[in-house]
Order: C-alpha cells, then structure tokens, then sequence
C-alpha cells in the first residue's frame, strides 16, 4: 500500500466541449491538510466529487491509499469520510438519530455518536429535529457525520459556510487535531482567512486552472506584507 493518502495525477473534467478543471495534480501524506481555494465556479467542488467518486474524472488518474475508484469500490469508499457543500436530512429524525444511522452505514460504535455530538457543540440539541436546525446547526452535523467512522482521508466541501465566528474557529481547531492524529483533510473554501488558520497546503484554481500549489506557510512568509493569503491570492489568481 501506498504512504501517499491521496494521489491525483493530471486529472481533468470536461463536459462536451467545455473543461470544468484542467490538468491537476498532487499528493497528500497523514495528517496533511489541504485547502482548495477559489470563488463560484473555480472548479473546487467538481474536484472534491472526483476524489470521493461521485464524478468520474475525463482523463488522469486518482488513488486513494493507493486504490483507484473502478477497481476497489468498496475499500476506496470505506476510507473517506465525505461532508458535501449541501445535504438535506431526513425531517423526521433528530440529531441524534441521523448520526445512529450513518454510524450504522459504517460501522462506527454507538458512542462516537455522542462523542462528536459534544465535539460539534450539538449534544444539547441532539434530541432536537434535524428540520429546526439552522445552516450552522447543519453544517457541524455534516461535519459530525463525515468524521464518524474515523477514515483516513476527509473531503469537507465549504464546511464553514454558516458558522458563527466561534465555530470558524472551532472547525480549524478540530481539523488540526484530526490531522495531528494523522489524519488527512482536503476541504474547498472562498473564505482565505480559514484555509490561512487551518491548512498548510493551498491550490489556488480560477476557472478550473490550478494557479498555485504548495506551502501556505511559504506563501504566507513571501506576503506577510501584504495580507498573507489574501495578498497571495489577489496576486496569483486576479492578475489572468
């Protein structure tokens, strides 16, 4: 088995005659974090589905553990943990009752439930309908569900939308930690100041163009005169 969690290889998307995301590529080891930053329609959810398998790629090759999607459906499946930009639960359920059931899709003991529930600040609300959450609400239960089974690898698309200040904060903290325990997060956001407190990896992609990837730090160090990452970025991604 590969040391490499996650492997992309010149990967594309096209639809017809347009290219959704050009040729990408990199690699991730344990406990990396990488931040896909870019505004609507830079192409960061279309690569984050390609990883999970939802879309499948025009050309190039993705490993997960060093098992590609068509071959090994089921172990590459069974090693990602997958927080999607939008999800609509079940109205009837709880909190409580929504996490028991994707615990039981796989295989995750009972308390982890009540673990990430208090993780995720929801324990209070845990017996409380999942149709009374607010976007917040439903945001950290998306990210409460991604982290169930304890996978090696993460794809969080735009997990802070809709949290508070606290919880931006609180989503960086529990991202580090996860990653300090060797775990490897890949996570698509607009908003720089969150991959700049969480990530130490960051592609910037402008219409599906990959316009820098690598260290957060080195990027942070060269612009700390001039706004860190939002400095990087206005003047890797607005100059095209």
């Amino acid at each position: 088995m590969s040391d490499k969690v996650l492997q992309l290889e010149e990967v594309t998307k096209s639809i017809k005659t347009q290219t959704i995301v050009q040729p990408i590529s990199f690699s991730l080891e344990p406990g990396d974090v990488l931040a896909l930053c870019g505004g609507n329609g830079a192409g960061k959810s279309t690569i984050l589905r390609m990883i999970t398998g939802i879309v499948k790629p025009t050309a190039g090759t993705i490993r997960v553990n060093g098992l590609q999607w068509a071959k090994d459906r089921k172990t590459y499946a069974d090693s990602i943990g997958y927080m999607p930009d939008d999800f609509q639960f079940g109205d009837a359920l709880t909190a409580q009752e929504t996490l028991q059931f994707y615990a039981s899709l796989r295989n995750a003991p009972k308390e982890r439930v009540t673990e990430l529930l208090q993780m995720t600040g929801l324990k209070e609300f845990g017996h409380k309908k999942v149709s009374a959450y607010s976007k917040g609400m439903r945001q950290r239960l998306l990210f409460a569900q991604a982290m169930l089974a304890k996978p090696p690898l993460l794809i969080l698309d735009e997990p802070t939308n809709g949290l508070d200040p606290f919880w931006m904060d609180s989503f960086s903290a529990l991202v580090r930690q996860n990653a300090k325990e060797g775990q490897t997060i890949v996570f698509s956001t607009h908003q720089l100041n969150v991959a700049e407190q969480t990530a130490d990896q960051v592609i910037f992609l402008d219409a599906g163009q990959v316009r820098y990837s690598g260290s957060a730090d080195q990027l942070k160090q060269q612009y700390r005169n001039a706004g860190g990452l939002y400095g990087a970025f206005s003047d890797l991604v607005a100059v095209y």
